[in-house]
């Protein structure tokens, strides 16, 4: 009987030492929210590093949410997040109305939206493909294009392609639509194109029903080329108070993105999870498009930022007069190591 006693007294006592071993780990883990603007191959780098449990691995347990558009850096904003990853044209739009954000790592460096036009209509209109952006971008005018969201980078795009064409904003029709409506509303024909990110692109140029008209591998429009793009950001005073969550969300980008670079097999698989609607030729194309626009370091540069502007300022989203004169203050490249 006593030795019942005593072998329950320290299964007991070993379950306690347990308890509190798991209650150590877990105290240890920190916690973030990132707010992502769309569901695309452009924010592969998060895709990457959630699912490669890279985040994990250095004790951070990271809280994905989807919010359209401009909606995920407003998150940052309302500080119902704590970073997004949004672009150089929304950051700088926001610091310029007095958002203090700041830059902490750049995935891609060019914007990663193309403008996708129906074949029918480009073969009627004889499109060339090799004709000049402002040349090709003519063949938008009248047409009906889909974006996400209004005031996200796909209409910024849209509309500063079709400014280069002298086209201007009451000669499109615009509505917004998340990526399953457009795709389905471009099958029926009840749009004649869209602007946006891969896979949606490879899914219709691939099977032959669309053509490009602003590249945005060859860095078109080439006038705000590098730009920013899938940019890691939070607000001005975040990381001064939450220094080691930086450290390790970027820390989780930077290694993800050696992934991106020099891992096509882990990678390829992360987007067949993420993606499974699309086939491997178009899941293929679109790592190739996000593989080119990956710098091997996710700096930031003013250079990057000031472009972002200039494309606001080319869309109608911003005036000259508020165009940053230093871009500085908006960038912290010291968690890229």
């Amino acid at each position: 009987m006593r030795e019942t006693k005593r072998r329950l007294a320290g299964a007991v006592a070993l379950a306690a030492a347990v308890a509190m071993g798991g209650n150590a780990v877990r105290a240890q883990t920190e916690q973030t929210v990132i707010a992502l603007p769309a569901v695309s191959v452009l924010f592969l780098a998060e895709y990457v590093a959630e699912d490669s449990h890279l985040w994990e691995q250095q004790g951070l347990e990271v809280k994905a949410l989807n919010i359209s558009g401009i909606g995920a850096i407003n998150a940052v904003i309302a500080n119902s997040a704590d970073f997004s990853m949004s672009s150089g044209p929304s950051i700088t739009r926001a610091y310029a109305r007095g958002q203090k954000l700041v830059a902490l790592a750049t995935a891609l460096n060019q914007s990663g939206q193309d403008i996708v036009l129906r074949k029918y209509i480009a073969d009627a209109a004889h499109f060339d493909p090799k004709a000049p952006l402002a040349t090709r971008a003519q063949i938008l005018k009248g047409r009906t294009i889909a974006v996400s969201a209004i005031g996200a980078i796909p209409d910024l795009i849209l509309r500063a392609v079709a400014k280069t064409a002298g086209i201007t904003p009451d000669q499109l029709i615009v509505p917004p639509m998340q990526p399953p409506e457009f795709l389905a509303a471009f099958a029926r024909k009840t749009i004649d194109g869209f602007s946006n990110t891969p896979p949606f692109i490879q899914q219709v140029v691939l099977y032959g029903t669309g053509v490009i008209v602003s590249d945005s591998a060859k860095g078109e429009p080439t006038e705000f080329s590098p730009v920013s793009s899938s940019l890691l950001l939070a607000r001005a005073d975040f990381c001064a108070a939450h220094q080691s969550i930086c450290e390790k969300t970027v820390h989780g980008v930077v290694e993800a993105i050696q992934i991106i670079r020099h891992d096509q097999a882990a990678t390829l698989a992360i987007m067949r999870a993420r993606f499974p609607a699309y086939d491997d030729k178009v899941l293929l194309a679109a790592y190739e498009m996000v593989k080119a626009m990956t710098p091997d370091s996710p700096v930031t540069t003013a250079q990057e930022l000031e472009n972002g502007d200039l494309l606001n300022i080319a869309a109608g989203f911003m005036r000259q007069d508020e165009k940053l004169a230093n871009y500085n203050d908006l960038i912290d490249n010291s968690f890229v190591k």
